[in-house]
């Protein structure tokens, strides 16, 4: 964990950025006083398509039946 002040953060930020996107984790601070934390987004996905699950999720018939009263009861 690397730590920097605001100040060195605009001198160096493509370096920090850079850092963040390998693991590390930097906190800003603002003199001694931590005030914010750069981390890496983690993996950014595709956009997502509707009926890309198709065949791999099944709604049995029993699905669509209604509740059993307990179990309706609860949900009251």
């Amino acid at each position: 964990m690397k730590q920097v002040t605001i100040h060195e953060a605009k001198t160096q930020l493509s370096r920090l950025i850079q850092a963040a996107a390998g693991g590390e984790e930097v906190i800003i601070s603002r003199g001694p006083k931590p005030v914010a934390r750069l981390v890496p987004i983690g993996e950014v996905r595709g956009k997502r398509q509707p009926g890309s699950m198709r065949g791999v999720l099944a709604l049995g018939p029993e699905f669509f039946e209604p509740l059993p009263a307990e179990e309706l009861a609860g949900w009251e």
